[in-house]
């Protein structure tokens, strides 16, 4: 059985009107395809009227080959993009993993050292004051930070 079935009533319940919104989904993506197809029928007589002015310049043969150069150095720029763009993102996601990794060392460090220090009656006298008063500083510096 179709689990959407299961939907319908759910969202009847819920005050959804399911079918106007598959309606308004469908027209949207019609006219939206529409204005796409008419966009790209505009762009190719831009570019044969392009075309046809530089034939009368500088002839036929030499307007196709400057236009097709042309197309493939815009190929070229954009690939270039591209891979620029990939290389930045991967240098991100690196230095986020490495922030993460370094985050959960520090804890495991920490919580492993726990269990000894709190066998010594300074470290509870003082350290836990003193935690509270570090944890009180550092949730309010993050709360500024968010601000900005």
């Amino acid at each position: 059985m179709n689990p959407m079935h299961f939907l319908v009533p759910l969202a009847g319940l819920l005050g959804i009107e399911l079918e106007s919104i598959t309606d308004r989904v469908k027209q949207t993506l019609i006219v939206n395809m529409a204005m796409l197809v008419l966009a790209v029928v505009g762009a190719g007589f831009l570019l044969f009227a392009g075309y046809v002015a530089l034939a009368e310049q500088v002839g036929v043969l030499y307007s196709a080959l400057i236009l097709s150069a042309t197309f493939f150095v815009l190929a070229l720029a954009v690939y270039a993009g591209a891979r620029i763009g990939e290389g930045r993102r991967r240098r991100l996601d690196a230095e986020r993993r490495q922030s993460r990794e370094t985050s959960a060392l520090v804890t495991a460090a920490a919580l492993t050292a726990l269990p000894v220090l709190w066998k010594s009656p300074l470290v509870r006298a003082l350290g836990l004051p003193a935690a509270a008063i570090a944890a009180i500083v550092l949730l309010s510096r993050g709360d500024d930070d968010k601000d900005d």
